[in-house]
């Protein structure tokens, strides 16, 4: 049966045909509200309060969840049944910052162990004998946009003199703008590519060998570039030492593998110990996830929101809205995890939805999203619900600014939520003015209270988000965990690259065919 033919889900779509109150409203009628719907766990807070839910939704919703068997779906994931049914793998990326790690997931945190001491305490020394201080990260996707995002969010626990660049785009400009200024001799290059045949990769891999060789000689290579990968013969081919080669599984999705040797650049930038803590962290979390009642379980409340949301109140974005410049990054990582993962277009079983299943995401910073986008937020007439995501303490505490932004947050939350009446703008403007400040509130959004910005807290995170990706995908009913979407565009680049180059033709449609013409020099 479709899901969507089930009866629970008919239940939620019959609910909607009868609109809650506005939101002012539900908070004028209930003093109790914020209590009743919001959540805490391990010095966290969840307030879903703003949320256009009832008491009735949320009993809905958790008969959603239970008809969606989350909780069978989780024990085949955790049991290592391959719930990735179109590729035949398991989805193991828990198994990675699991207390008791697998014997070959030991191995390699041991070994990325060893490899950060060597190149903190200086005993790892480059072709010229000179220490490693710059660190550059050659990957893509998920081997690049997770190691990124948490890098740049722990930056006040970086070790000193310690400086980790991310390289990724196969455009030129990205990596030669990453090697200016950087010494070949204090440089060391992490390739991280599954087959070691990613073009992207490769490519800027290639170039940055290139690079090295011209200043330092062949034989450099080894001792500036290790990889993380699992073909060893692609590896030594390159040039590195499969000794230096860390690897990684193919139940690790690539979004999914910060917390495996693709982390090697974080834990580098931060210190082993504390990437030890991100693991922690998120082990904290998937324990919550497994054995936390829904109304209590911060990753499923999320993922049953963001059904509701999309599925039945229709909307076709979410903003992601962290007032954490540290965590700037978040956005564009959970634009990855969640449209890689659950932008698909029919179920488990191969069937079209019948609508959309995951919304677009997006985001920036407060406050400088405030300046740019939540002027359409605000009045734009989209229903946009939002995660604004606040810190009790900083990570950088100059005097005078935790408290204005977290004023900020809380302000945009509470407006989204109100609105401005047409009365109440009368009250404060002209008649001819008037109009032009009312806001129809009601837009939905949740807040989530971090307790700080610490390796911990980051692992939680993003474990978070991980969780409720897979918990809105069990509600879909859609494999979260294959990339189909990803190859065709690869397929077709593979084919034109011949053509652009000169070395092959084909028949092309008019557009391609024009525009590969007009992109020669000198047209």
């Amino acid at each position: 049966m479709a899901l969507n033919s089930t009866p629970t889900w008919r239940a939620l779509t019959a609910h909607t045909a009868t609109p809650l109150p506005h939101l002012r409203d539900m908070f004028a009628a209930d003093p109790e509200r914020f209590k009743r719907f919001s959540v805490s766990f391990d010095g966290w807070l969840l307030d879903y309060s703003k949320q256009r839910v009832s008491t009735e939704t949320m009993s809905l919703l958790g008969a959603l969840w239970q008809s969606a068997d989350v909780h069978g779906w989780i024990t085949r994931m955790r049991t290592g049944e391959a719930i990735n049914n179109t590729e035949a793998r398991a989805v193991g990326h828990t198994w990675l910052r699991a207390p008791l790690p697998r014997p070959e997931v030991s191995a390699v945190l041991t070994q990325m162990r060893h490899f950060c001491e060597a190149i903190h305490s200086g005993t790892w020394k480059g072709a010229t004998g000179a220490t490693i201080t710059d660190i550059v990260n050659i990957g893509i996707g998920g081997s690049d946009l997770g190691p990124r995002m948490v890098t740049q969010a722990l930056n006040a626990h970086a070790v000193p003199n310690m400086h980790v660049h991310y390289v990724a785009n196969l455009d030129s400009a990205d990596l030669s703008m990453k090697l200016k200024g950087l010494d070949p001799a204090r440089t060391l290059f992490i390739v991280c590519s599954k087959t070691f045949t990613t073009q992207e990769t490769m490519q800027n891999a290639t170039s940055a060998r290139t690079w090295l060789v011209g200043a330092l000689g062949e034989l450099a290579v080894s001792k500036h570039f290790v990889a993380v990968s699992t073909n060893l013969e692609a590896v030594a081919k390159f040039g590195i030492d499969p000794a230096n080669a860390f690897a990684f599984w193919d139940w690790v999705g690539g979004r999914y593998s910060l917390w495996s040797a693709v982390g090697l650049s974080t834990a580098l930038a931060i210190g082993y110990a504390n990437f030890e803590q991100i693991l922690a962290g998120a082990a904290a979390m998937d324990e919550h996830f497994f054995t936390a009642p829904v109304g209590e379980n911060l990753p499923a409340l999320l993922g049953l929101l963001q059904v509701w949301n999309t599925s039945f109140l229709g909307a076709p974005t979410q903003a992601i809205l962290p007032y954490s410049q540290s965590l700037e990054l978040l956005p564009r990582h959970l634009q990855q995890l969640e449209m890689e993962s659950n932008g698909k277009r029919v179920d488990r079983s191969g069937n079209d939805l019948v609508s959309p299943a995951c919304p677009v995401m997006w985001g920036e910073p407060g406050t400088n999203g405030q300046h740019a986008f939540y002027q359409l937020i605000h009045q734009g007439g989209r229903l946009i619900p939002c995660d604004f995501i606040a810190v009790k303490v900083p990570d950088y505490d100059l005097p005078g600014h935790h408290a204005k932004l977290l004023s900020n947050c809380f302000a945009q939350s509470e407006a989204l939520m109100r609105g401005k009446t047409l009365a109440e703008a009368q009250e404060e403007s002209s008649a001819e003015l008037a109009p032009y400040k009312v806001f129809p509130g009601n837009q939905p959004s949740t807040t989530l209270l971090m307790p700080a910005i610490t390796p911990y807290s980051v692992g939680q995170l993003v474990a978070m988000y991980e969780h409720k990706v897979f918990v809105a995908g069990c509600l879909w009913d859609i494999n979260a965990f294959d990339q189909w979407g990803v190859e065709y565009g690869k397929q077709l680049a593979a084919r034109l690259l011949p053509i652009i180059e000169g070395k092959a033709s084909a028949e092309l449609d008019s557009s391609t065919a024009g525009l590969i013409a007009a992109s020669k020099i000198g047209t």
